[in-house]
C-alpha cells in the first residue's frame, strides 16, 4: 500500500464529509486496545469503506486497510478503493497479506463478516394462525475470526522458534516478508466489534447515480444500487453512529491441546496447509464470530425508523389510524431511553411530543414517504394499509437495502430483546389503553417538568406557592371535546383558572398548561427558548387529544400568540380562541415598565444584546401570580416568536375567535385588530370588550367573556 497516497485520499474524504451533510458520531473509541486490530463490522452500503478507514484512523494513528466485495472494484472506482486500503475479495494474496500487516503492526483491518451487504440477521418461520414471525439468527462469516486466529498463531509460533528452531523461524520471517521481528513479538491481537446505524432510512433517485449514468456506462447493476443510497446520503444527509465494542483477545482461543500441538510444532509447516488442529481452529473461530456479532447488534443505535418499522411489522392487523399508530410509537420512545441495554440515537432525546403534533422534525414523514415508497403501506384518509409481506425477512438479499430498507430496521431491534418485548406489547395493546398511557406519560413528564424546575429555580422572593404553577387537568362529563388554556408571559396555570372553572362547570374536560420557565421564578424564564414553550403547548394538545375527540386550544395574551402558533401548525384542532394576544412587541405598552424611559432602554438591549440576563422591576396586574421581575432575554425570545407568527397567521385556517379589550393598558387594541385581519380562517370572529384593564378573564365583568368562549366552543 502507498502509505502518502492512504493520508492524501484520508483527507480527500474528510473534505467531501465537511462539504456533504453526513454526521458522523463516534462513540467508544475510549477503550480501543493496543496492538494489532481486525474491527469486525455490520455492512450496509460501500460508503463505510470509503469513511470508517479514515474515522478509525484519527483513533488509532495507525493505517486501517479493508475487505470489500470483489464487484465494488468494478469501473473507475477501483482505483479510489485501492487508495484508501481496500482489497478485493478475490486478491488470490489477500490471507497473507492480512496476517502479514497484523503481525508487524503495519495496518489494522476492516472486515464485514456479513458478507454481502445487509443481510437479514434472521431466518423467518410463520404462526399459521397469528401471521406472527418468529426469528432467529442467521450465521455469518467466520473468515474475520480465522484470520485473527491465524495472525496470533503465527505470532507465537515465531516466538518459540526463535530458542527452539531458528531456522525454521527465520525460514517464517522470510515468507512473511518481516524486517523486523520485535514489533511482531511485542505485539497482540484483537477483534474489536463496530456497529454502523444509519438514520434516517434513504431510498431515492439521487445526484451520484445521474452522473454514473452519464459518466460510466457500463457500471454494474451492484453498483448503482450502491450509488443509490450513497449518493443520498452525502446530498439529503445522514447521521452515522459508529460503536466502538469492547476489544476480544484472541490468544484465549488458542488454548486447546491440538491448536497448542501445532502451534509449538519445530516442523515446517507453510502458510496454507492442512494442519490436525484445523477442526479445533474453526471451532473456535465459531466463537469468536458469534460472540462478536452478538456484540454488533446488541449495539444497534435505535433511532426512529427502528420504531416505526418494527412496530408496524408487529401489528397484528394490517390497517392502523396514522394517530393511533404514531401515539403507539410515542409511547416507545418515552420507554426506550430508560434502558440502559438500548443505545439511542440523539433525537429519542427529545421532541417526542412533536410525533403527536405537527411531526415537526419530520420523524413519522420520513419515515411514511419511504413506506410508500417501497410498498410498505399505503395511506388514504389517514389509515395506514400495511403490506405485510413487504416487511417480512426475506432469506438472501444483497439488494435488501433499496427494496426493503424498512425491514433491515425491523430486523436490527430483533437482536435487542428488552425493546422487541415492549414493540410487540405496544403492537397487541388496546387502542384505549394506548390513550390511557399516552395520558399518563404526558402528564408525568408535564408534572415532573414542574417540579424539578420548581426545585431547581425556586426563589424566597419570586417564586409562589406550587399550587399556582402547576399544570391542572378538570375531568368532564363527555369525550366529545376537550379545551386547552395557556397563560400569558410573566403568569402561570393559576391565571386561566376561572376559565377553566366555568368551561368545566359545562362538561368540558380542560387541561391548563404550564409554559416552561413559568410559575417557578425569573431565573428559570431566562434560560428558556421559543422552542420550550411550543413544547409545552403540544404537549397540552397531545394531552387532550388522547381523551377527547376533538380538541379546542385557547390563549391569554401570549398565550394567545402560542395557541394561533399551534393552530397553524396543527390541522386536526377543532378551533383556536385568543384573548388580548399582541400582534407585535411593540404593541405591548410600557406598563411592563415603571416608566417610558425604562421600557425604551429596555427595547434598546433587546436588539443590542437579547442574550444578556439582565431583569427590570414592573407592578404586576396579578401580583400573587405574575413576576414582579421580567428576563429581558425571555423578552427577546417572546419578540423572535412573534415576528415569525405574523407571516403565518394566514395558516390559521379553522374557526377563530379573537377577544380585546378596548381599554386594555398592555396590548394596543389597535394591534389585535389587525393579527385578526391577518388570520387566515374564513370563520372568524373578532369579539371586543369595553375593559379598561389587561386580565379580563378573571375579576368583574369577566363571566362575560366566559359565556363569549363558550359559546364559540359550543358552535364546534
Amino acid at each position: 500500500m502507498n502509505n502518502s497516497a492512504y493520508l492524501a485520499t484520508g483527507q480527500m474524504i474528510a473534505l467531501m464529509e465537511s462539504v456533504s451533510r453526513i454526521k458522523v458520531k463516534t462513540h467508544g473509541q475510549e477503550s480501543l486496545p493496543q496492538g494489532s486490530i481486525i474491527f469486525v463490522v455490520n455492512h450496509f452500503t460501500r460508503i463505510e469503506t470509503l469513511l470508517l478507514p479514515y474515522h478509525i484512523y484519527t483513533h488509532t494513528h495507525v493505517p486501517v486497510w479493508s475487505l470489500a466485495d470483489y464487484s465494488l472494484f468494478e469501473g473507475s472506482l477501483s482505483s479510489l478503493l485501492l487508495k484508501v486500503g481496500a482489497v478485493s475479495t478475490r486478491n488470490p494474496d489477500r490471507d497473507r497479506l492480512i496476517v502479514k500487516s497484523l503481525l508487524t503492526g503495519e495496518a489494522n483491518w476492516i472486515i464485514f463478516p456479513e458478507g454481502h451487504m445487509v443481510k437479514n440477521k434472521e431466518t423467518v418461520t410463520r404462526s399459521s394462525i397469528f401471521g406472527l414471525h418468529r426469528i432467529r439468527p442467521r450465521s455469518a462469516h467466520t473468515g474475520a475470526a480465522n484470520l485473527a486466529l491465524r495472525t496470533e498463531f503465527y505470532r507465537k509460533r515465531l516466538k518459540h522458534l526463535l530458542t527452539e528452531n531458528p531456522a525454521e523461524a527465520e525460514r517464517l520471517q522470510n515468507m512473511f516478508e518481516i524486517e523486523d521481528l520485535e514489533p511482531v513479538l511485542a505485539g497482540k491481537t484483537w477483534i474489536v466489534p463496530i456497529n454502523l446505524t444509519y438514520y434516517p432510512l434513504r431510498a431515492r433517485e439521487n445526484v451520484l447515480s445521474t452522473l454514473a449514468d452519464r459518466f460510466a456506462h457500463n457500471i454494474s447493476d451492484r453498483l448503482r444500487e450502491e450509488l443509490l443510497t450513497e449518493g443520498t446520503m452525502f446530498f439529503e444527509g445522514v447521521d452515522i453512529d459508529i460503536r466502538f465494542g469492547q476489544g476480544i483477545s484472541v490468544s484465549e482461543s488458542l488454548t486447546s491441546p491440538r491448536i497448542t500441538q501445532d502451534m509449538l510444532s519445530l516442523r515446517q509447516i507453510n502458510f496454507d496447509d492442512q494442519l490436525s488442529s484445523l477442526p479445533a481452529m474453526r471451532q473456535e473461530a465459531t466463537k469468536l464470530m458469534h460472540r462478536f456479532m452478538s456484540d454488533i447488534y446488541n449495539m444497534t443505535t435505535v433511532n426512529h425508523d427502528h420504531l416505526f418499522a418494527s412496530l408496524l411489522r408487529a401489528l397484528p392487523f394490517d390497517t392502523i389510524s396514522e394517530e393511533d399508530f404514531r401515539r403507539r410509537v410515542f409511547l416507545l420512545t418515552d420507554l426506550v431511553p430508560e434502558k440502559a441495554t438500548v443505545l439511542c440515537h440523539q433525537s429519542l432525546e427529545f421532541g417526542q411530543v412533536a410525533l403527536l403534533t405537527d411531526d415537526r422534525y419530520h420523524k413519522y414523514r420520513d419515515f411514511l414517504e419511504l413506506a410508500r415508497e417501497t410498498g410498505v403501506v399505503s395511506c388514504e384518509k389517514g389509515i395506514l394499509h400495511r403490506n405485510a409481506a413487504s416487511l417480512s425477512a426475506v432469506s438472501e438479499l444483497h439488494r435488501i437495502r433499496i427494496k426493503n430498507p424498512l425491514g433491515v430496521a425491523a430486523n436490527e431491534v430483533q437482536s435487542l430483546s428488552c425493546l422487541k418485548r415492549r414493540v410487540r406489547l405496544m403492537a397487541w395493546l388496546p387502542e384505549m389503553l394506548v390513550r390511557h398511557r399516552a395520558v399518563d406519560v404526558l402528564q408525568r413528564q408535564a408534572d415532573h417538568q414542574f417540579e424539578a424546575d420548581y426545585t431547581r429555580y425556586h426563589h424566597p422572593e419570586d417564586t409562589k406557592e406550587r399550587h399556582i404553577g402547576a399544570p391542572l387537568l378538570l375531568k368532564g362529563t363527555s369525550r366529545q371535546l376537550g379545551v386547552v388554556l395557556v397563560h400569558g408571559f410573566l403568569a402561570a396555570p393559576r391565571e386561566v383558572r376561572e376559565l377553566a372553572d366555568y368551561l368545566h362547570g359545562k362538561g368540558y374536560w380542560v387541561y391548563c398548561v404550564r409554559l416552561r420557565g413559568h410559575g417557578t421564578s425569573p431565573e428559570d424564564l431566562a434560560t428558556r427558548k421559543g422552542s420550550d414553550w411550543i413544547e409545552s403547548v403540544d404537549l397540552g394538545y397531545a394531552l387532550m387529544s388522547a381523551i377527547c375527540t376533538r380538541v379546542v386550544i385557547g390563549g391569554f395574551s401570549f398565550g394567545g400568540g402560542l395557541v394561533l402558533d399551534a393552530a397553524a401548525r396543527i390541522s386536526s384542532l377543532a378551533g383556536v380562541f385568543a384573548v388580548s394576544p399582541p400582534f407585535r412587541l411593540q404593541d405591548v405598552s410600557s406598563r411592563f415598565a415603571p416608566a417610558v424611559s425604562t421600557w425604551n432602554k429596555v427595547m434598546d438591549i433587546i436588539h443590542l444584546n437579547g442574550a444578556a440576563k439582565e431583569y427590570f422591576d414592573i407592578t404586576p396586574e396579578r401580583p400573587l401570580i405574575n413576576y414582579a421581575r421580567v428576563p429581558v432575554a425571555a423578552l427577546a425570545e417572546l419578540e423572535y416568536f412573534m415576528k415569525d407568527l405574523e407571516p403565518r397567521l394566514a395558516d390559521v385556517t379553522i374557526p377563530t375567535l379573537i377577544v380585546q379589550a378596548y381599554g386594555d393598558p398592555v396590548v394596543d387594541h389597535e394591534g389585535t385588530a389587525l393579527l385578526f385581519n391577518r388570520i387566515g380562517s374564513a370563520h372568524k370572529k373578532y369579539v371586543p370588550f369595553d375593559f379598561s384593564r389587561h386580565g379580563i378573564l378573571a375579576g368583574e365583568g369577566s363571566q362575560k367573556v366566559h359565556v363569549e368562549i363558550a359559546a364559540f366552543i359550543d358552535t364546534l
